[in-house]
């Protein structure tokens, strides 16, 4: 395995080059796209999408997202396109919006979960479109890191736990977004909303005039229940201890639940992730980090930094990760929807005493 640093070099594209024919040929490479990093393989090879799933310890009926970098790529893997989501593709595509189609027979049953279902996206990074087309095929990738781990949206914090399976690392510095794109799924000429990310539901309402939300976003959804997209079923980008969400409307009930639940674990070990308001609040109790996500109402920041704060928590080995919540709006709706599954669906309600 190897890491190839891609700033915008004059050797970018024989790079490029000989990572597309190595996933041609059935191998592995981690790749930079505007949101996470993705394990990318091969989307027709049904060996090679199997490498995704052993690679990341991840259950085969968890569905896996094909990239395209073009319509040729999308009539390889797709019966049919309705009006609904031609005007979503339109709108948003090449970004980061996945949508769920009917698939094609051919389509590997290990890329689509089982299902007759595929989601597709069209990423707009500059450097996964030149991957896509060097390729000459789609390219299946989840999120490059260990099932259930917090994605990796730089390199050095997914290298070590992938570097046996994958033959090469595209390194392009921070992901721009931090968050897996938005999926839907169209019903009835409706967008249904099953993952939120970077494009907003108010983003998809302004281009259909509706959408919905599923209801699996903030809740669990059966353990049986076959799924369509990633990050619906299992938890997800969670560090490796308890984790605890204080949620509520005022920052003050936040910060005052989250002094309580410090206290009701001294002396153990505890990190907060908090918006930069409350850091000085929590620095004044012993055996507490505090690492800051940034400005409360800057979500684009909280966004690029959530998933690397989830990693740099554990390397304090505490006892307990408390969380501050979001607004539930704009982006802050994904960020609470990962935030609420790296918790378990611990969620304390601050305006409760």
């Amino acid at each position: 395995m190897r890491i190839c640093r891609l700033m915008h070099t004059e050797c970018e594209d024989s790079v490029l080059q000989e990572a597309g024919e190595l996933l041609r040929n059935g191998k592995l490479v981690v790749f930079p796209t505007e949101t996470v990093y993705g394990l990318g393989a091969n989307a027709l090879d049904t060996i090679a999408i199997k490498k995704i799933f052993e690679a990341k310890g991840r259950p085969s009926d968890n569905p896996l997202i094909a990239h395209i970098d073009g319509l040729a790529m999308l009539d390889m893997l797709v019966a049919d396109i309705g009006n609904v989501e031609r005007k979503l593709m339109n709108a948003f595509w090449p970004g980061p919006l996945t949508i769920i189609f009917d698939k094609l027979n051919k389509v590997p049953p290990a890329l689509t979960g089982g299902t007759n279902k595929i989601a597709i996206r069209m990423p707009s990074n500059v450097i996964a479109k030149k991957l896509i087309a060097y390729a000459n095929v789609p390219i299946a990738a989840p999120s490059a890191n260990k099932s259930g781990k917090p994605s990796g949206t730089v390199i050095n914090d997914i290298y070590d736990e992938l570097k046996n399976d994958v033959v090469l690392f595209l390194d392009a510095g921070r992901s721009q977004i931090g968050v897996e794109s938005t999926v839907v799924k169209v019903e009835n000429g409706v967008p249904i909303v099953l993952r939120p990310g970077g494009i907003t539901p108010d983003n998809i309402a302004d281009v259909i005039g509706c959408v919905k939300l599923d209801k699996s976003i903030f809740d669990k959804i059966d353990a049986n229940a076959p799924v369509l997209s990633p990050g619906m079923k299992y938890r997800h980008y969670a560090p490796d201890c308890d984790c605890v969400l204080v949620d509520g409307n005022s920052n003050e009930s936040k910060a005052s639940k989250v002094v309580n639940i410090i206290k009701q674990h001294n002396p153990d070990k505890i990190v907060v992730i908090c918006t930069n308001e409350n850091v000085k609040i929590y620095l004044q109790h012993p055996n507490v980090e505090v690492l800051s996500m940034g400005d409360a109402c800057n979500f684009k920041e909280v966004s690029q930094n959530l998933y690397s704060l989830l990693r740099n928590a554990e390397t304090f080995n505490p006892k307990l990760v408390i969380m501050e919540s979001v607004r539930k709006e704009g982006l802050g709706l994904a960020l609470m929807n990962r935030m609420i599954r790296a918790c378990g669906y611990n969620v304390v309600d601050s305006s409760e005493h």
